[in-house]
């Protein structure tokens, strides 16, 4: 099986268009990537380079305005909403600068939710969800709602429901660039564990170099085109 096949996520030739009055702003010009099962790619760029946009459309919240978006092996340009929306929920997990944690559930509600829409049953997501949160160090923390959880653990409960449903792909988009340097460091030790023991392809956008030295490789987007950069060190 080639890697493009066995990628999690496959982009060919991506472009987006944007229109602002009678100007065209082209943002994406051909992206071509692919990130494979267990690997953990960073996508860096200056400001203003693409890197959201690049990640909504990756995440099938966006489509491109040209190219093939696959995920796990499915291709998506034919897809209608209904059918993107249900690919989205069972196959690509999200993580954000800030949690976004629904304040009125515990931290096990929150993780057990999207697989309550994805159709699990309530016991299974339960179970899955109390693995996950004894995964992240946060066992003994499950009934807690948001606010009684600090920082760092609010975004350890938010990785653990981008992966309650085991997608095939997780997106970051500065997934720890709302936490102090220390809590960072132990927030991506914990995220980067949980990548490499699982099939999960990552794609993680940051302006943290030092983090992006510990992923798997380094991919820079500049000028609406993605580079591989020197292989992240060992």
């Amino acid at each position: 099986m080639s890697d493009r096949l066995a990628a999690a996520l496959h982009l060919s030739g991506i472009t987006r268009t944007f229109r602002q009055a009678d100007a065209a702003l082209e943002v994406l010009r051909g992206v071509d990537l692919d990130v494979r099962p267990g690997e953990m790619v960073a996508l860096v760029g200056p400001s203003g380079a693409g890197k959201s946009t690049l990640l909504q459309i990756a995440g099938l919240l966006e489509r491109p305005t040209a190219g093939e978006v696959e995920i796990a092996g499915q291709p998506t340009t034919r897809l209608g909403d209904r059918e993107r929306t249900q690919l989205r929920s069972t196959t690509i997990g999200f993580v954000y600068q800030f949690h976004h944690l629904l304040p009125e559930f515990s931290a096990l509600e929150n993780v057990m939710l999207p697989q309550i829409i994805a159709d699990r049953p309530k016991r299974t997501a339960r179970a899955r969800a109390k693995e996950l949160l004894d995964q992240v160090g946060l066992s003994a923390r499950t009934s807690h709602r948001p606010a009684r959880l600090s920082g760092g653990e609010q975004q350890r409960v938010a990785i653990a429901r981008a992966l309650a449903n085991a997608p095939a792909l997780l997106l970051a988009d500065e997934p720890t660039g709302n936490l102090d340097q220390g809590t960072a460091d132990g927030v991506f030790a914990m995220l980067q564990d949980l990548v490499a023991n699982s099939e999960t392809g990552a794609l993680v956008a940051t302006h943290n170099l030092d983090l992006a030295h510990r992923m798997t490789r380094i991919v820079e987007i500049r000028d609406g085109r993605v580079a591989e950069v020197l292989p992240a060190a060992e």
